[in-house]
């Protein structure tokens, strides 16, 4: 009985933390086909999912490759394992973040939005290459940058490799401070492959015309 209690307490935690994460329906590590990327090596990303000290030392994990690879269900399944762990967690489409703190900004609210961010172990940014390259945009992605560096972690995945950064933030100063903060402690995963949505559509389209 004693047992089925601690089990239905940790469900019932587990369950809360997940709402509050907002993450992707049934996005998991381990239901990831990972024979779509055979040329992948999974070890460096799964042994960060298997440990939470990245997070309590505000380290980074960021996630480039092609649209279609699978970027925001790997960076889902990490962030779900990390909730797992006991780990406060919220996942973020990069633009809609981005556009809150924008807004805050013009309310003279950001250091106090920033500061509300805080209360997260991980903030996931999907999809950074949406922000637009506008003063006011990436001013604020800058500054959550800045402010969590080196004391709380960000999951961020990307389109773009760092050399096309420039089209993100509004001067390339700004852009290597930027990436200066993110790679100082971070996990850099490169997935180099088609896009599996695209190789789908195409097969579908071979057999349709066949």
């Amino acid at each position: 009985l004693c047992e089925l209690e601690v089990q239905h307490r940790w469900n019932t935690r587990l369950k809360r933390a997940l709402s509050e994460a907002q993450l992707p329906n049934a996005k998991t590590l381990s239901n990831f086909e990972w024979s779509h990327i055979p040329n992948f090596n999974p070890a460096p990303l799964m042994n960060l999912a298997d440990d939470p000290g990245w997070l309590e030392r505000g380290e980074n994990c960021l996630i480039f490759g092609a649209s279609g690879v699978g970027k925001t269900h790997l960076a889902s399944g990490v962030a779900r394992r990390m909730v797992e762990f006991g780990k406060r967690v919220k996942f973020f489409p990069s633009l809609a973040l981005v556009q809150s703190l924008q807004q805050a900004k013009l309310n003279l609210n950001l250091q106090a939005a920033l500061k509300k961010l805080d209360r997260f172990d991980l903030l996931v940014l999907d999809d950074l290459g949406y922000v637009k390259k506008s003063e006011a945009e990436t001013s604020v992605l800058f500054e959550l940058i800045a402010h969590r560096y080196e004391r709380k972690s960000l999951l961020i995945t990307a389109n773009q490799p760092f050399s096309a950064w420039d089209t993100i933030f509004s001067d390339s100063m700004m852009t290597v401070a930027a990436v200066d903060r993110l790679v100082h402690h971070a996990l850099i995963v490169e997935i180099r492959t088609d896009s599996y949505r695209k190789r789908v559509a195409t097969n579908r389209s071979s057999k349709s015309a066949s």
